[in-house]
């Protein structure tokens, strides 16, 4: 499938790692503001197509309800097997799993972390989940292209195959009794994060070895966004 990417970040990281799965830039009326600039530069040295519609009126396109600005037809990252994603011997590193993530946003957002904090690889549901669509690969600023991940009808067997490759199930839940700061990093973790309602589903949580939260700190707010508690988990874990 080929996406529409608007963050620059997200299509120079798609350069940097496979340049021929872009195919095209578009700069509306030969315009490259910002990061664009340096996307055209990359377009012109991999002989990308760069279209420049010199007749194009970004604000008329806006009324209409077209896409103003600049973007790039891109190909989608294809995802990797468990059998890659566990590959090799594990003393210690983190790995995520999405249980049934629902927002893009928070899907990309998840990226990002990872990719900031060296996560080794993230398992994905195929269904009831937000796909990998443009606006993820938008919100992630490259993140997509820096984690290998993997797409599964069963989040269990998944799991289970972490387990025999060597890794550990850690989940989250706001119900658990156990702090995310007190669990040892001295072993290899894959983090399952649960759906933005629901939490983990019962599947899952009877799958992980422990439970882990984020505790609150203050009494007017007890939760937060999916996306905000995986970043605080991911550092704490990778530190």
């Amino acid at each position: 499938m080929t996406l529409a990417l608007r963050n620059p970040h997200a299509v120079l990281a798609t350069f940097a790692s496979r340049p021929a799965d872009v195919f095209s830039v578009r700069l509306p009326g030969g315009r490259a503001p910002g990061g664009w600039e340096r996307v055209a530069a990359q377009a012109r040295q991999f002989g990308t197509p760069i279209v420049e519609d010199e007749r194009a009126d970004p604000r008329r396109r806006e009324r209409e309800g077209g896409r103003a600005g600049p973007e790039a037809s891109v190909k989608e990252r294809a995802p990797v097997g468990l059998d890659a994603l566990y590959a090799g011997e594990h003393r210690a590193g983190l790995w995520l799993a999405l249980d049934s993530i629902q927002d893009p946003h928070n899907v990309g957002s998840i990226f990002r972390s990872a990719a900031f904090f060296g996560v080794r690889g993230i398992v994905m549901t195929a269904d009831r989940a937000a796909p990998l669509s443009a606006v993820v690969y938008d919100v992630a600023s490259g993140g997509v292209e820096a984690v290998p991940f993997a797409i599964e009808t069963n989040l269990r067997r998944a799991l289970e195959a972490a387990k025999a490759a060597g890794l550990w199930i850690l989940g989250s839940s706001e119900h658990a009794e156990r702090g995310v700061q007190d669990i040892p990093r001295d072993r290899p973790w894959l983090l399952v994060l649960g759906n933005e309602e629901d939490g983990l589903r019962r599947l899952t949580l009877e799958t992980c070895d422990e439970v882990c939260q984020v505790a609150p700190q203050g009494d007017a707010v007890t939760s937060l966004n999916v996306a905000v508690a995986a970043g605080i988990m991911i550092a704490t874990l990778a530190g």
